[in-house]
């Protein structure tokens, strides 16, 4: 899934001579999706504001399979920043679940903006509640994606077991294709609201996006903290024209604990004075701010981030202290 790059893209420090002089390079390799999400081209333009307004810092989006292996990456040392939705982050930072008791060395940098689950079928499939997967060929998101853990947390909350239908594990642009083409009957997606993939799929097919009953809403949120209760707005995509009740979860920026701490500085002080520049890429980074760095991040967050918040007057909680 992920595409790779020369080693020094993910090299912390390279040196290199220039006129004769050395100069010390960070080379930053950050972890984001697919090309059919948000996480890509967010992270691309991220990656812009620091090589451009960090001295001495390159840094670059590379293609994942999102939050799961991001979060991995960033613990091994192959990246140094991933895109991870707040549940992995959580999972990832105490060992649970898909990390199998193995805490990673991570910590939270910054809030990027919500992500919400959007279940999405064609029409004409019959397919009117998301319990009716069962004996259905579905794609619960690409393995190593936040998609796919969120998608299998919330099936198996409204006890549906996984042997009950066939899972393909796509991407969202491969989802998108695999409703075209009929293989596959529910695609689910956990992205910003407004992802290109099922705009695309919209334009030439009449979908349906499965909203979540009071009580599957209840169930869903007993067995995640991180997730909360949320609308998708109607006028969205082409068809769906009646706003959705869904089940959202903050995205996460999450970067190696051992990261020095005025770097990380540099970094999130060049993220939060350019954002005007990243609500261009896309208009969901006007969630990428100070305070819900401290409103909604799901583990502690790093010195560097602190050093930053304190400096613009803003409270950490001691929840969120490393």
């Amino acid at each position: 899934m992920r595409r790779i790059t020369t080693l020094a893209l993910f090299c912390s420090a390279f040196l290199f001579c220039l006129g004769g002089s050395a100069l010390a390079i960070e080379f930053i390799g950050i972890g984001t999706g697919g090309t059919g999400g948000i996480y890509y081209p967010f992270g691309g333009g991220v990656a812009e504001i620091w090589s451009k307004n960090v001295k001495d810092v390159r840094a670059v989006a590379e293609v994942t399979g999102a939050s799961v292996e991001n979060v991995r990456l960033a613990h091994s040392g192959e990246t140094v920043i991933g895109e991870v939705m707040g549940d992995v982050a959580k999972a990832g930072y105490e060992g649970t679940s898909k990390f199998k008791g193995k805490k990673q060395d991570i910590l939270s940098m910054a809030i990027m903006y919500p992500n919400l689950l959007q279940p999405v079928t064609l029409k004409d499939s019959g397919i009117t509640n998301v319990e009716q997967v069962k004996d259905k060929t579905i794609s619960t998101g690409s393995p190593g994606s936040g998609t796919n853990f969120m998608s299998e947390v919330v099936l198996k909350a409204l006890d549906i077991p996984m042997d009950s239908y066939s899972d393909a594990r796509l991407s969202f642009t491969e989802s998108a294709n695999a409703l075209r083409d009929g293989t596959i009957e529910l695609g689910f997606w956990c992205v910003g609201p407004g992802t290109s993939s099922i705009m695309d799929l919209a334009t030439t097919h009449d979908i349906k996006i499965l909203g979540f009953t009071e009580k599957q809403t209840e169930k869903v949120l007993a067995a995640n903290e991180s997730y909360s209760a949320v609308e998708l707005s109607g006028g969205l995509y082409s068809g769906v024209d009646e706003s959705v009740p869904t089940i959202g979860v903050w995205n996460v920026m999450i970067c190696q604990s051992s990261l020095d701490t005025d770097l990380v500085y540099k970094l999130v002080k060049a993220l939060y004075e350019n954002n005007d520049y990243l609500k261009k890429i896309h208009p969901s980074a006007a969630y990428t701010t100070p305070e819900n760095a401290v409103e909604y991040s799901p583990i502690p967050l790093h010195p560097g981030t602190i050093k930053y918040l304190k400096e613009k007057g803003i409270e950490v909680p001691e929840r969120l202290m490393p």
